[in-house]
């Protein structure tokens, strides 16, 4: 894949996440940088050039809203609830 070294630190990252798990923006900018970057963790999952094989729709709001996909609410929902069977 071919991003900026934050972008490929992110990515890698959300390959980490189980199946069926989810985790929060703020998490995962916990994960790779600190707690501040999470506006800049939702960039960098905007810009995952392989959603389906780098799981960026399992990263949800704080409150635990579905909140940012770039293929749309409805589908992270839908894979949401397929992985969740």
């Amino acid at each position: 894949m071919i991003g900026t070294d934050f972008q490929i630190k992110v990515w890698n990252e959300l390959i980490k996440i189980k199946h069926g798990e989810c985790i929060n923006y703020q998490e995962l900018a916990l994960r790779v940088a600190n707690k501040n970057y999470a506006r800049a963790v939702g960039i960098a999952n905007n810009k995952n050039p392989i959603p389906i094989i780098v799981p960026c729709h399992r990263v949800i709001g704080k409150s635990g809203k579905l909140v940012g996909y770039a293929g749309g609410l409805d589908i992270k929902n839908k894979l949401l609830e397929i992985e969740n069977k």
